[in-house]
C-alpha cells in the first residue's frame, strides 16, 4: 500500500465527523472574540477545626456523679505479731533457726559466754560422731556435716603442749616440732586424698584428721603422768589403733576402693610418728 492510497470511511463515521465540525463552527460563531464566559461561583466556606495548645482535649461530657463511681474495697491488715517477751515464741524462733529454716540466728550481738557454749557443744557433738561408735559412722556426710576447725586446733595445740611439758629440755622446740608435724601433716594428707580423686571438702578433711587426734591426746596425758616405758608402749599402741579406727571409714569412703590403701597408709604413718614422739620424749 502506497502513501497516496486512502482508506474509504464508512457512512456512519463520515456523518459523525461532519456533525462534530458543525458544532464547533456554531460555538465559535456565537461566542466570538469579545465574548466573556461567566465566572464560576466561589466554593462554599468550610468550617474550621479549632486547635488547642494543650495535649488533652477538654470533654463536654458531664462528670460522673460520686454515687456511680467505683468503690474501692479496703485491704485487710495482717494480724499483729505476738510480743517479743513471750517465752514460747522465743523458743520457737530458736528451734526454727537451729533446724535450718527461716533466718539464721544473729550471733554478733549475743554474749560471749553463749558463743563459747555453742562452740563447745558443737565440738563435743562432732567428737562423739567421729571418735566414738555411732550409727552414722558409715556415712561421712551425716557424721561430720557440721564440721568446724576449733576442735582440731584445740587438739593439736593440746598435744603439742603435753609433749612440751613431758620434755625435760628444749620445751619450745618440742612444741614447735609437734605443732608443725600435725598441721602440715593434715594438709598433706588432705591434698593426697584430693589428688587420688576423693570426694571430700578440704576443711572437712582437716577437721576429721584433727578430731582423730583425741585418742593420742589421751595417751600423751597418761604417758606424762606415768613414766614407764612398757606402759607407754601399751598406751600408745591402743590409742594409735583407736585413732586409725576413727579415721578409717571417712578416708576410705572418700576415695575409690582400688585406691583405698594409698589414702589410708599416709594417715597411719602420721599417727605412728606422733606415737613415736610420745614414747621417745622423756
Amino acid at each position: 500500500m502506497s502513501h497516496n492510497d486512502t482508506i474509504p470511511l464508512y457512512q456512519s463515521s463520515q456523518s459523525d465527523i461532519d456533525e462534530i465540525e458543525n458544532m464547533m463552527n456554531n460555538n465559535s460563531f456565537q461566542s466570538g472574540p469579545g465574548t466573556v464566559l461567566p465566572a464560576q461561583p466561589p466554593s462554599p466556606i468550610r468550617p474550621s477545626i479549632p486547635v488547642s495548645s494543650s495535649p488533652f482535649v477538654q470533654s463536654n461530657l458531664a462528670p460522673i456523679p460520686p454515687s456511680s463511681a467505683q468503690k474501692v474495697t479496703p485491704v485487710p491488715m495482717p494480724p499483729p505479731l505476738p510480743p517479743s517477751g513471750n517465752s514460747s515464741s522465743s523458743e520457737g524462733s530458736k528451734t526454727i533457726g537451729g533446724s535450718g529454716f527461716g533466718s539464721p540466728p544473729n550471733t554478733l550481738t549475743e554474749p560471749v559466754w553463749d558463743t563459747v557454749k555453742r562452740d563447745l557443744s558443737r565440738i563435743v557433738s562432732n567428737l562423739k560422731l567421729v571418735v566414738f561408735p555411732n550409727p552414722n559412722r558409715e556415712d561421712p556426710g551425716k557424721a561430720l556435716r557440721d564440721w568446724d576447725l576449733w576442735g582440731p586446733f584445740f587438739f593439736i595445740v593440746f598435744l603439742g603442749l603435753t609433749l612440751s611439758w613431758s620434755a625435760s629440755v628444749k620445751k619450745s622446740e618440742v612444741f614447735a616440732v609437734a605443732f608443725a608435724l600435725l598441721a602440715a601433716g593434715a594438709v598433706i594428707l588432705t591434698l593426697n586424698v584430693l589428688l587420688l580423686g576423693g570426694h571430700i571438702i578440704f576443711f572437712q578433711s582437716l577437721s576429721l584428721l584433727g578430731y582423730c587426734l583425741f585418742p593420742l591426746d589421751v595417751g600423751a596425758v597418761i604417758c606424762m603422768l606415768k613414766d614407764n616405758v612398757i606402759l607407754k608402749m601399751i598406751v600408745v599402741c591402743v590409742t594409735l589403733a583407736w585413732s586409725s579406727w576413727a579415721a578409717y571409714p571417712f578416708m576410705s569412703a572418700a576415695v575409690n576402693p582400688r585406691r583405698k590403701a594409698l589414702a589410708l597408709y599416709p594417715v597411719f604413718l602420721m599417727y605412728v610418728s606422733v606415737g613415736f614422739l610420745i614414747i621417745a620424749i622423756d
